[in-house]
Parts: structure tokens; C-alpha cells; sequence
């Protein structure tokens, strides 16, 4: 693998890990494993797939450098993150593919369990 192309993979891997620092902490590390498990899974694919794939996640930043800029300037509006995905783009997904989106979804749409922060008048022992 080319020197250039690993140097531009690890920058666009932390790039994202970076602006997922400002997500809501659910969707921060729902997105951190979701990031780290697709450049694992991806590590040997093909050239033309590689080309594909990082231009996905380069799109994908991109958009969430944007979204990140509009929140910040948006200070009295509650964070919004995300975008829709258009149909013809869903027509190109394999069936494996629509499944992990599915499972996104669903894991980034359910009540948040897993974070539980609660005010407390006296320090517990």
C-alpha cells in the first residue's frame, strides 16, 4: 500500500474521531466504534473499493465539520447531526450493508441506557 494512501487513511480516521469529541456522548461512542469497525473492515479491500470508501468518509466529514460550525453559531437551537440518505444510494448498498445501516439506526434512535447522570446533594461512600 502506497505511502501517500495510508498517510491520507489515518488522516481522515482521526479527523473524524475528532469531530465526533463534540457529538452528544451516546452518539460519540456509538460513532467511535461504528468508525473504528469500518476502517478495520475495510484494511483489505480492493483499490476501487478503498477509493469508494474514502470518498464516503471524506463526504461524512465534511458534512459533520459543517454541522459542527452551524451548532456552534446556533447556540440557542439544540444540536442537530445527521443527514438523509437518498434512495439511489440505498439502491447501490449490498444486503449486508442495508443490514449494519439498519442496526445503526436503530442502536442511534433508542432511549439512551447506557449514560445515566444523576445530581447528588451529598458525596456517597
Amino acid at each position: 500500500m502506497p505511502t501517500r494512501h495510508v498517510s491520507r487513511v489515518r488522516t481522515l480516521y482521526r479527523r473524524i474521531l475528532l469531530l465526533h469529541r463534540v457529538l452528544p456522548p451516546d452518539l460519540k461512542a456509538l460513532g467511535d466504534q461504528y468508525v473504528k469497525d469500518e476502517f478495520r473492515r475495510h484494511k483489505t479491500v480492493g483499490s476501487a473499493e478503498a477509493q469508494r470508501f474514502l470518498k464516503e468518509w471524506e463526504a461524512y466529514s465534511t458534512i459533520l465539520w459543517q454541522q459542527v460550525n452551524d451548532n456552534r453559531q446556533n447556540t440557542n437551537e439544540k444540536a442537530c447531526f445527521g443527514t438523509t440518505l437518498p434512495a439511489e444510494k440505498l439502491d447501490d448498498f449490498r444486503d449486508e450493508q442495508i443490514g449494519q445501516l439498519h442496526e445503526l439506526m436503530q442502536e442511534a434512535t433508542k432511549p439512551n441506557r447506557q449514560f445515566c447522570i444523576t445530581e447528588s446533594t451529598k458525596p456517597e461512600f
